[in-house]
């Protein structure tokens, strides 16, 4: 479909990225993902050659490499930036790196954006800017904490959408993810999410690790949302542009109740091991969506239970299947 925009994901070999690569490949868009697979997988990448055929452009690089950026942004018209160090726990033993890909690589994709006339970009940022403030649920105007270098990084990059789309008229929107989760999450770093950790030790027989005592509580956000949120956020007015919003299942649940209904899903009885809290994490998260349903016309479509019972299936098939 040549006529179809050029659309760029940043981070298009990852977790998100490929998810919202993949939707917009689907959709016929012509896509390009920017990724020097350091967390990206070449396996994702087989999935957006499978859903795009000659529509998928991969084009290896570093976000630290302004040259790089500018020519993946070439022609470009809009641009899901997606490519970061996606880890507090990573930040905190690293923050150099953290900053350096996370806040210099976000600098460098708004300025080649803003010099290739994108029409829109939309920033993965995180509820972890929220830190750890007692009030819930967490609405955007309220103070902001960071408790670790990754949350100073993409708050960082949230400052730095909002400049350059009142400085420059490059129009931006900032999504704060809430715990996001789905089929094609890597459960196998020491940095890996809670709900792949979990799963994947079910289904192995392996006792679930719990950092803290397990009563910390996440608002968890089911990849599908994620994806709607971001094509919402490409097309929303440009009243809506500058701001950062909220996306979440709006829905809180602690750890062990997530165990007990993973345990329920999976067929077994969860004996977790606990060990002592990881430092930068917080203790409560709970997403107000009301600025997301009026800027964007976002509302979560997944319920937590469906969205679980369909990463516990893929995450059993990939083992059958050796994947």
């Amino acid at each position: 479909m040549p006529s179809s925009p050029l659309v760029l994901v940043t981070g298009g070999a990852g977790f998100i990225g490929s998810h919202i690569a993949e939707t917009l490949l689907k959709r016929g868009a012509r896509v390009r993902v920017l990724d020097n697979l350091t967390t990206g997988s070449e396996s994702n990448v087989r999935v957006l050659k499978r859903a795009g055929g000659s529509r998928l452009h991969l084009v290896k690089g570093d976000l630290r490499n302004l040259a790089a950026v500018r020519r993946a942004v070439r022609g470009v018209r809009y641009l899901f930036h997606q490519g970061a160090v996606p880890s507090v726990v990573r930040s905190v033993k690293d923050p150099l790196t953290t900053h350096q890909v996370n806040v210099d690589g976000t600098l460098n994709v708004l300025l080649a954006a803003r010099d290739a006339g994108v029409k829109r970009v939309v920033f993965a940022s995180s509820s972890s800017v929220y830190g750890d403030s007692p009030r819930l649920p967490k609405v955007e105007t309220q103070p902001l904490n960071p408790l670790s270098p990754y949350a100073v990084s993409k708050l960082t990059g949230e400052h730095y959408c909002a400049l350059f789309n009142r400085l420059y008229g490059l129009r931006t929107v900032a999504l704060r993810y809430f715990n996001v989760y789905g089929p094609r999450q890597d459960p196998r770093s020491d940095y890996a999410a809670v709900i792949p950790r979990f799963i994947t030790a079910l289904l192995d027989g392996r006792q679930p690790i719990v950092f803290g005592d397990g009563r910390q509580s996440r608002d968890f956000t089911y990849i599908s949302d994620v994806v709607r949120a971001n094509l919402l956020a490409c097309r929303a007015p440009a009243r809506a542009c500058g701001l950062a919003y909220n996306i979440a299942g709006g829905l809180r649940i602690s750890l062990l109740e997530l165990l007990r209904q993973l345990g329920r899903l999976t067929g077994t009885r969860p004996q977790p091991r606990f060990e002592p809290p990881r430092p930068g994490d917080v203790r409560h998260s709970l997403a107000a969506l009301a600025r997301a349903r009026r800027g964007l016309g976002f509302r979560p479509g997944a319920g937590l239970r469906d969205g679980l019972s369909r990463t516990v299936r893929s995450f059993a098939d990939g083992s059958r299947s050796g994947g």
